[in-house]
């Protein structure tokens, strides 16, 4: 059986505990089992690239941040769009046949999963494994490298909290999450976080800032977890593209800055911003995430012995099982502004920015 593996989109932790366990059951149970990485993700397969790794490529790197393969961002709307005659997705189904692939994992987010969705459709054996820090994959309980990514985070603001609190300022950190902000839901709650604005739940600046007035009548200080996709509720009626075009004429990307001079003028406390951006993604797995990621990659070898394709592995109830991928292609895993993780944290005295 010849197998192709190939990391794709943002780099998270845990990716290479997943290689790792695909290509040890593979070793191990699978007689003529051949391996091969494909490098830089969608990338090396559109480009027909491949490498041999044997079952010592696997044997050290459980705990080894990033992905020993290289990945990248291949935009999912290129996909199908002619190039020269050939579409990337062509491409990729003619090196699949060239290479002789009998089975091609694919370990990414959803934009992974969507075009691993059209790779199954064209004829290609492919078996999904969910990554990504944002947690939004439909139709699993949680992504490998979320967990990491909550803990780094989490850790981050107890350090700033510290800072903040000495100087008696109000902090927003930054976190990930254009889409949904489970890492910042969890986080924020995690760290003691003040108030938490997720895009899901559109924000009132006047609420913001009468929360932070407030709330410093009897706190000094005030921390603040932002996702970066957070969204003002004047701005919710927009589409994604249009918040992000009026932003860049502005000179920003995110709302965070803007927001932190709004909340000093209008309550007179000193405000500042951090970002975390990569530092969420890089760094050694947590051990929860490397017994996630190894039980997904045994999962997923073991659907490829038993020649069950065109499925992603996912966590339902703490168990271990799959969905088809044309189930949960271009679906999303949101935040729900009623689900009981919010509910919770509101009534602790998290605010969310809005005005219920």
């Amino acid at each position: 059986m010849k197998i192709g593996i190939l990391t794709s989109g943002g780099d998270c932790a845990g990716l290479n505990a997943v290689i790792r366990a695909i290509g040890l059951y593979c070793c191990e149970n699978i007689a003529g089992a051949e391996i091969y990485g494909i490098p830089d993700g969608y990338g090396g397969l559109i480009r027909g690239e491949s490498f041999r790794m044997d079952e010592k490529d696997f044997g050290d790197i459980l705990d080894r941040g990033g992905t020993v393969l290289g990945t990248s961002r291949q935009p999912f709307k290129r996909m199908t769009v002619e190039e020269n005659g050939e579409s990337r997705l062509e491409k990729m189904c003619e090196n699949y046949k060239k290479m002789g692939l009998d089975c091609l994992f694919t370990l990414g987010g959803a934009g992974t999963h969507k075009t691993a969705a059209l790779l199954s459709i064209e004829g290609c054996n492919v078996i999904g494994l969910p990554k990504t820090i944002d947690n939004d994959i439909y139709g699993t309980d949680v992504t490998f490298g979320f967990q990491t990514a909550v803990e780094v985070a989490t850790d981050s603001i107890d350090r700033i909290k510290t800072t903040v609190a000495s100087h008696r300022r109000t902090m927003l950190v930054e976190i990930m999450g254009n889409k949904a902000g489970w890492l910042t839901l969890h986080s924020g709650i995690a760290s003691g976080a003040d108030m938490i604005l997720i895009p899901e739940i559109p924000f009132d600046i006047d609420a913001v800032c009468e929360f932070v007035s407030d709330s410093r009548r009897d706190k000094p200080y005030n921390i603040i977890a932002i996702a970066e996709g957070a969204t003002l509720a004047s701005e919710a009626k927009y589409k994604r593209s249009e918040r992000a075009f009026a932003r860049a004429h502005m000179g920003e990307t995110t709302v965070t800055r803007h927001l932190a001079e709004v909340i000093g003028e209008r309550t007179g406390t000193e405000t500042r911003c951090t970002v975390l951006g990569y530092l969420q993604r890089g760094g050694t797995p947590c051990a929860y995430d490397r017994l996630l990621s190894s039980r997904l990659g045994g999962f997923a070898a073991r659907l490829a012995k038993s020649g069950r394709f065109g499925v992603t592995a996912a966590v339902v109830g703490g168990e271990i099982t799959f969905n088809a991928l044309s189930d949960i292609a271009g679906r999303y895993k949101l935040v729900s502004p009623d689900c009981p993780t919010v509910r919770f944290a509101k009534e602790i005295g998290v605010s969310f920015g809005d005005k219920t």
